[in-house]
């Protein structure tokens, strides 16, 4: 068996739970969360300040463009949107390495937070079917 169909096969056993409208909440969260790290990080570690705001723009603006409840440019699908949050798991756990903080307890901030959206990956349902349109928009 391909390792490409073994991974299928392992992920098809996960529970998907996280439909687009609870991924988007996660996602806004998410990036609350960066910011949040950024403004505490700032003073005592810039790299982890800027990492943290950088990682914190990307999830906002993908959260901003894609096609989800909560979108407001609605220019990435839903299903590109999961690629790129895998991108973007890996982008913070590059971070502490990147900014020769890994050995350091900030570096948890990003480590914790990338095997979180991994764990989110994992269990969102990437098949849901479009979100309807409204009454209003279907009117118009």
């Amino acid at each position: 068996m391909e390792f490409g169909e073994q991974l299928n096969r392992v992920n098809s056993a996960i529970p998907k739970p996280i439909n687009p409208t609870i991924h988007a909440v996660l996602d806004y969260g998410t990036a609350a969360y960066f910011f949040g790290v950024a403004a505490g990080l700032w003073r005592r570690n810039l790299a982890g300040g800027i990492g943290a705001l950088v990682n914190g723009a990307a999830v906002l603006g993908l959260s901003m463009m894609t096609d989800y409840p909560g979108g407001v440019w609605k220019r990435v699908s839903f299903q590109t949107h999961g690629k790129v949050d895998a991108v973007q798991a890996a982008m913070a756990a590059a971070v502490p390495i990147a900014g020769g903080f890994a050995d350091e307890g900030d570096a948890w901030f990003f480590f914790g937070q990338a095997a979180n959206e991994a764990g989110v990956i994992a269990m969102t349902d990437w098949q849901q079917p479009r979100r309807r349109k409204s009454t209003k928009q279907r009117a118009a």
